[in-house]
């Protein structure tokens, strides 16, 4: 199947990485729906694209959200009758502070506000949109997970992240990995892969003027992982092509 008919949602796609993601695989000739929780800053994303001569489709899509989901999967089928590629790359990080380590004290409604948006809702999407998935030759599922989520990392006080415990927001990408793995497994009779993309420490409003990476670098690891041969791997965790320990 050439680039050219291959159609990717990809969610958040409105700013940061999940816009630059948008950008390239659309510069693959890649058909984009470009989603955002908000109409007009999903209808703006997907403009600017088109001015680049991009394919883009605007869509609302908030991913907590039940009656979005249904609306994406409903949008999918009538105009492409198969997705290709996932992108779940919408997330949120409320806590506030990187260095402060709240296990004892994050209020559950914090904690439950951040799964809802980085697990529940990215695991909902996945399985309302994978019937269009399966209808693809070979479709790929992208999770935008973080080295935040890596366990072993967490546990080396040599790690460089040894110190950074939001509890909400490293669990749900921990949680996230999970799904990863699973998914994964239960397709691995099937041509779809799903991937676990950490994206690096990205210039973005989560990321930070301090961090080091350009969003063309940080988009990098998940538009391979969305763009792989027949051979590529599965049920992986990883950055610009190297393995991330769980």
């Amino acid at each position: 199947m050439t680039e050219q008919q291959k159609v990717a949602l990809i969610t958040g796609a409105n700013r940061g990485i999940g816009l630059e993601t948008s950008r390239q695989l659309g510069k693959l000739g890649i058909t984009v729906i470009a989603t955002a929780r908000d109409e007009k800053k999903s209808e703006h994303t997907a403009k600017s694209l088109r001015e680049q001569g991009i394919d883009a489709r605007p869509l609302k899509l908030d991913v907590t959200r039940a009656e979005d989901r249904e609306a994406a999967v409903k949008f999918v089928e009538k105009h492409f009758g198969k997705l290709d590629i996932l992108v779940n790359n919408a997330g949120i990080m409320i806590e506030g502070e990187w260095l402060a380590n709240d296990s004892g004290t994050i209020p559950l409604k914090t904690l439950q506000q951040t799964f809802d948006a980085n697990f529940f809702g990215p695991v909902a999407l996945t399985q309302a949109l994978l019937p269009l998935l399966k209808k693809a030759p070979a479709a790929r599922i992208v999770n935008l997970s973080s080295i935040q989520g890596s366990l072993a990392n967490h546990s080396n006080p040599k790690s460089p992240i040894y110190n950074l415990k939001p509890l909400g927001y490293n669990s749900s990408k921990t949680a996230l990995n999970a799904f990863t793995v699973h998914l994964a497994h239960a397709l691995r009779d099937t041509k779809i892969k799903v991937n676990s993309a950490h994206p690096g420490w990205v210039k973005t409003d989560m990321g930070s003027d301090a961090a080091p990476l350009h969003v063309e670098e940080g988009a990098k690891t998940t538009v391979e992982l969305a763009t792989l041969p027949p051979d590529g791997p599965t049920g992986t965790y990883s950055h610009l092509g190297k393995t991330v320990p769980w």
